[in-house]
């Protein structure tokens, strides 16, 4: 079965494809990230495996030997190059368009695969299996003159191709003499000549790229991990309404026969917070201007400003959750969810990421679009909602589906919400607003520090009332709620890191849940651990734990969610957003600075 440490993603803002060690696509939504996999086959250990496996596009060479990987520079296009015993050797090219066109981007529900003959004299098979009904059966087709027509729950695709079809259909062998292009797209007439096409397609896919990695402002070291975290991470946004998904991916388990199997392929308003505030650090204003278009149409349909945890990529409210029983799960480890209950729960650190996220576009001359009065009054109810919330009960950040208290992180985020509020109502000139705002904020801050204190233990406590550790009570700082030198947060951190680090990992927590004791470490809480070392000066136990972390991104270059802090090896939906910017956020203030370079 597929391990998380050997799948490359592709795609282009709208779909997005994990591509295995052998080449074979095995996990690919259509006609969007959060839609029915075709390509499902990383989440089905069932015993129809083998010749009549479905849920999978593979191009395999006869007798092959070895196979390697790897991105061209800056882009998330693949090349999987294939030798037999004999020499003879392919290489795959997979992408998915995306480009400007027409004064728009292009980015169609398309995936394309150009074979290269490189040596000797190849023989391939081409199996292209999707399924349908997640994975209940394997997709009909129909075939045409130049195409084979593949009838999916979502909608029909079309494979058009220069290669022989039959050959295909049947799945034969044949010897690769030419470049072969393949198409799986819409259910439209390829009018072009398919090969120039493609080939232009790449071209411009390519230099799409490498024009929006040539403006971040990356750090002089670990440039490499930074760029493709970057690509990455926007990769995750579904361009066409500016959401971003907390991963590509569904009911990958945080550790073996955990039950925490979640769907991840929606947008967090805290994970998508926390991506354009990494992107924002890189300079990647694109994805901060989609994402504050699809969060002010968030707030215009917020019923007396109350939010949920998550929304559809599509701004969807409702997202039922159900399991998908005809697939068994990531290596056998059912079930497979579809949809997030957690939609539905009380999470009130959500009014401090709305504003935090907005925040920005009162104070940047870059955006294309600058925040008004207007804006700044659509989100006054999210700060009244904040008010109001602050100091009740909530399932808190790690989504406790049983469990209720007052939790200090979302506390904190609500301060956050009502002292943002204040500044942008400054620097718009509403004095009287502001006034009213810091009030507020002051009042907030002055319960926070006296209930989650513990005077006997000389810390925080990441819930009001208790005695509890959790990792989020580093990011106290990064809110600026408390300073590196406040011997207060002092206390703190050293208590999270007695109590939670394991190694070189750090847990969430350390007492049970809803099912039972966490067995994994959370990626983007070790780098929360590394920014509060820099923050407080112990430069070099940061950069050794940062290194530690960077050596065991998979062979893309990549994090998913979780860690074992044993073995080392990753869990969790992949890849994870959260993960990438705790990577993106230490490195960028790790490093040197390029005055350094000479």
């Amino acid at each position: 079965m597929t391990a998380t440490m050997d799948l490359w993603p592709i795609g282009n803002c709208q779909v997005s494809a994990l591509v295995d060690r052998n080449g074979r696509f095995v996990w690919g939504c259509l006609p969007r990230v959060d839609g029915d996999p075709a390509f499902s086959s990383l989440l089905d250990d069932s015993p129809r495996a083998g010749e009549g496996a479905f849920g999978f596009w593979e191009i395999d060479l006869e007798g092959s030997v070895e196979t390697t990987q790897e991105y061209l520079r800056n882009t998330p296009v693949l090349v999987t190059r294939h030798t037999d015993a004999d020499g003879n050797a392919i290489e795959v090219v997979d992408f998915c368009p995306r480009f400007r066109r027409h004064d728009r981007m292009y980015r169609p529900v398309a995936f394309c695969r150009i074979v290269r003959p490189v040596a000797g004299s190849p023989r391939i098979r081409v199996r292209l299996r999707p399924a349908t009904n997640w994975g209940a059966a394997r997709a009909e087709r129909t075939r045409g003159s130049n195409h084979v027509r593949y009838l999916l729950d979502g909608g029909t695709v079309r494979l058009s191709t220069n290669a022989p079809v039959g050959w295909i259909e049947e799945e034969r062998l044949f010897r690769v003499e030419r470049p072969l292009h393949f198409f799986l797209g819409p259910d439209e007439s390829f009018t072009d000549e398919l090969s120039a096409a493609m080939d232009a397609m790449l071209k411009r896919t390519i230099d799409e790229w490498r024009h929006w990695v040539r403006g971040l402002a990356t750090p002089v070291e670990w440039q490499a991990a930074v760029i493709r975290s970057a690509i990455t991470l926007k990769l995750c946004q579904h361009e066409e309404t500016g959401a971003i998904v907390a991963a590509l991916t569904t009911s990958i388990p945080e550790h073996a026969g955990s039950q925490r199997n979640w769907d991840y392929r929606y947008c967090w308003i805290r994970d998508a917070y926390y991506t354009v505030q990494a992107l924002n650090r890189l300079g990647a204003l694109d994805v901060l201007e989609g994402y504050l278009e699809y969060l002010r149409n968030i707030v215009d349909n917020a019923a007396g400003g109350h939010i949920q945890p998550l929304y559809g990529v599509g701004g969807e409210a409702i997202l039922t959750e159900r399991e998908a029983p005809a697939l068994s799960g990531y290596r056998g480890m059912g079930p497979v969810r579809v949809g997030n209950q957690a939609y539905e729960q009380v999470q009130h650190d959500a009014y401090g990421q709305i504003v935090l996220s907005n925040a920005q576009a009162f104070f940047d001359q870059r955006l294309f679009r600058m925040g008004g009065t207007a804006d700044f009054e659509a989100l006054e109810p999210i700060g009244e909602r904040a008010w109001a919330s602050y100091d009740k009960a909530d399932a808190g950040l790690w989504e406790l589906r049983t469990k209720s208290h007052v939790h200090t992180y979302s506390a904190a985020m609500c301060w956050a919400a009502c002292d943002r509020l204040a500044n942008v109502a400054a620097v718009l000139g509403l004095d009287e607003r502001a006034v009213f705002w810091r009030e507020r904020a002051d009042t907030m801050r002055a319960t926070i520090e006296t209930e989650a204190w513990r005077e006997d233990t000389q810390r925080l406590s990441a819930t009001f009332g208790g005695d509890d550790l959790d990792a989020s009570l580093i990011q106290l700082l990064d809110l600026r709620f408390v300073a590196p030198n406040d011997p207060r947060f002092r206390g703190t951190l050293a208590a999270v890191e007695e109590g939670l680090r394991r190694g070189s990992h750090m847990l969430r927590y350390a007492i049970p849940d809803d099912f039972g004791m966490p067995e994994t470490a959370f990626n983007v809480c070790t780098f929360w651990l590394i920014e509060a070392l820099h923050a407080t000066g112990r430069i070099g136990d940061a950069r050794e734990l940062l290194e530690e972390m960077l050596s065991r991104r998979t062979v893309a270059g990549l994090l998913s969610e979780d860690i074992d802090p044993e073995t080392g090896e990753l869990w969790g939906n992949y890849p994870q957003t959260y993960s990438l910017v705790g990577l993106i956020n230490s490195a960028v203030l790790l490093s040197r600075p390029w005055g350094d370079v000479r």
